[in-house]
């Protein structure tokens, strides 16, 4: 048996900060899984905290028009529950997920979700940036001028301690953070239903106000005048009102009934924003609340509602509100960290980014979109110098060209299937209803934010799109060579050999199991022409001298089949199905064989700890083989694009002195 290597002090650092090793059970999907309110609180922050920016944004645009945000409100509030009810419809149609970039991809097409997919990633990158930053914002409001040069350094700190957090895994990142949340709902629909009881005598007088503003400013600059500004300011509040499209992109995470579970959360998330935001808005006017430097507009107002209290409840309702409210913009980052790596996986599967954003960690999460997302939020927060007001204007494009795409492709999948579904025309105005709305935000945005950075997101989008295509043609690329081996190789159902593998006919297999022979281990993955060339080369090479095969593989549990208990059983079945294909072909030549295989999220950890031991403890004269891929050309992205995982597991082997031999395959 081969000893247990004592643990370095690296991994003593990771299992302190990130935790230990999770072991793979049918309860583990359980243990990890969110039920409603949970996912209320890791994917609805985003949405809830943006009234924390959103209204002031909205309000700050009417300028000397105030009473006209109580349109602008209400017409929030009305797009909020419309892409909420479509989204829901997506939920119904994507049960095992259906974010922006897969809804896109599958019913519009590859490449059109691939934009969908671009636009999301510098969205949820956007989403950290942007929340921790106005997050900072909320908390130094209350904080001496002088205080606000460490505003910077704060934010800095919030995506690093983010990040750590979301590497122990989805529950543990979001269960700390439900005292916040709740905090600062409790707290802001207290301030709200205030305002209305404060003022329940003075409505009258708000009502009179809207009409007086409505009737001079058409005087001022006519009706066509008045709707522009109402809708500039409805563009720039509701275009910031985002994190809808997370509960739908999240299903994979949250707790079975998975459908019953994420159009709950949905009804959570669109309730309390529609009403936090529009509730926001009219307590401004109620009070009468200004800008005022150094403070935001939501701090205004509270200090403004407590002011008629004692002192001492005053200074701390207002502490503990902007607390809550920073806290909870911290919290909405969690999006970004939830969210962006499972589109960085979906694309991953699919050959738009590099495969590795597909592997798990050992903590069952995307451990490598967990670590890009943090580093471009935190280089997103150094060019922008954590400038709330024009990470906004980024922020707000992106969204709504995954809204856009997504309802296009809702309402290009019900006309398709209109004879067939139920309640078609329902379901269709919901959805045209909720692309109209998406599209004249995107628009707007677009055209009234272009020349002030809105133009730095469309070219930063432009370019990942550029990367992906590249990417994805350089898959394809190595795809078209493994099919060609394949088809040498193998003739489909026969298990039919070219005349590297005649070899094996020609030799004199001994009789008899005899476990201190010398004994070949082929890693393989499936039964492919990869595998069946390396086992070819195996016995042009070393002719007779092995009598025991053993053929090994490894099942990588990824974002593509980590989704149930069923999932990974079905892994088992077909990598079991691959390695008898294997087993039967030896077998059937005179061969000793067997096969053994692992299922984990790294091969080099299982065959190191799991599989090495097992095969040396039955066969101790046993040679290590694996196939490495040999491309005509190598490039950049060859280096990059793939992951060499046997020249790893030769080093770890080599470290515990097991000889591994890596035979090259020209493709």
């Amino acid at each position: 048996m081969v000893d247990e290597p004592k643990p370095s002090l690296a991994l003593k650092l990771k299992n302190l900060f990130i935790g230990p090793p999770r072991a793979l059970d049918s309860k583990t999907f359980h243990h990890l899984s969110l039920i409603a309110f949970f996912a209320w609180v890791g994917l609805g922050a985003d949405g809830l905290s943006s009234s924390s920016y959103g209204p002031e944004e909205a309000f700050l645009a009417l300028q000397a028009h105030p009473f006209l945000g109580v349109f602008v409100a209400l017409g929030t509030a009305i797009t909020v529950f419309v892409i909420g009810a479509s989204y829901s419809q997506i939920i119904e149609l994507f049960p095992t997920g259906g974010g922006g970039y897969v809804v896109a991809s599958k019913l519009l097409s590859p490449n059109i979700g691939m934009i969908s997919g671009c636009a999301l990633l510098i969205d949820y990158a956007l989403t950290i940036t942007v929340s921790i930053a106005a997050g900072s914002d909320a908390l130094f409001s209350f904080l001496p001028l002088p205080l606000h040069q460490f505003k910077f350094w704060f934010a800095i700190l919030g995506v690093l301690a983010l990040t750590v957090m979301n590497m122990r895994g989805i529950k543990e990142s979001v269960t700390p953070l439900i005292p916040i949340f709740v905090t600062f709902f409790i707290t802001h629909v207290f301030i709200i239903a205030y305002a209305f009881i404060a003022h329940s005598n003075g409505l009258t007088t708000l009502a009179s106000g809207v009409g007086s503003e409505t009737s001079n400013t058409i005087a001022e600059v006519g009706v066509f005048g008045l709707i522009f500004l109402v809708l500039k300011a409805y563009s720039m509040g509701a275009g910031t009102f985002t994190g809808i499209e997370a509960v739908s992109n999240g299903i994979p995470i949250l707790r079975e009934p998975k459908v019953k579970t994420a159009k709950r959360t949905m009804f959570y998330m669109t309730v309390s924003l529609a009403f936090t935001a529009m509730g926001l808005m009219i307590a401004y006017l109620l009070f009468n609340v200004a800008a005022h430097e150094g403070k935001t507009l939501n701090a205004v107002l509270m200090e403004t509602a407590t002011s008629g209290w004692s002192p001492a409840t005053s200074s701390a309702f207002v502490i503990v509100t902007l607390v809550s409210e920073a806290a909870l913009l911290f919290v909405a980052g969690q999006t970004g960290f939830l969210d962006g790596p499972r589109v960085l996986a979906n694309m991953a599967l699919d050959c738009w980014v590099p495969k590795r954003f597909a592997l798990l960690s050992d903590r069952f999460v995307n451990q490598n979109g967990i670590l890009i997302m943090g580093v471009i939020a935190l280089a997103l927060l150094l060019l922008t110098g954590g400038s709330v007001k024009f990470l906004v204007v980024l922020y707000s494009i992106n969204v709504f060209i995954t809204f856009f795409l997504s309802q296009l492709g809702i309402m290009r999948h019900f006309w398709i299937v209109r004879l067939k579904t139920s309640h078609f025309l329902k379901k269709f105005i919901v959805g045209g209803i909720g692309l109209l709305l998406t599209g004249f935000i995107l628009v707007s945005v677009v055209v009234l934010k272009f020349n002030e950075g809105g133009w730095i997101t469309l070219l930063i989008t432009g370019l990942l799109i550029a990367v992906a295509v590249t990417i994805k043609r350089h898959y394809d690329y190595s795809n078209r060579l493994l099919d060609r081996l394949d088809s040498v190789v193998l003739d489909s159902g026969s298990y039919a050999c070219n005349y590297d593998i005649t070899a094996i006919e020609k030799l004199n297999a001994k009789p008899g199991f005899d476990p201190k022979a010398k004994t070949a281990v082929m890693l393989v993955n499936g039964f492919n022409g990869l595998g069946i060339h390396t086992l070819a080369n195996v016995i042009k090479l070393f002719g007779s001298t092995f009598q025991n095969f053993v053929f090994v593989q490894i099942g990588i549990v990824d974002a593509g089949n980590f989704k149930g208990v069923s999932e990974v059983e079905r892994l088992e079945t077909h990598i079991k199905g691959e390695l008898d294909k294997y087993v039967d072909l030896m077998r059937r030549h005179g061969y000793c064989a067997e096969s053994m295989y692992a299922i984990g999220t790294d091969v080099g950890d299982e065959v190191d700890h799991q599989i090495a031991p097992r095969i040396l403890g039955k066969y101790p004269n046993a040679i290590f083989f694996g196939g490495q891929l040999v491309f005509p050309k190598y490039s950049f992205l060859s280096r990059i694009l793939h992951n060499y995982t046997i020249f790893m597991m030769q080093r770890k082997l080599y470290r515990q002195g097991i000889p591994f031999v890596v035979l090259p395959i020209k493709v």
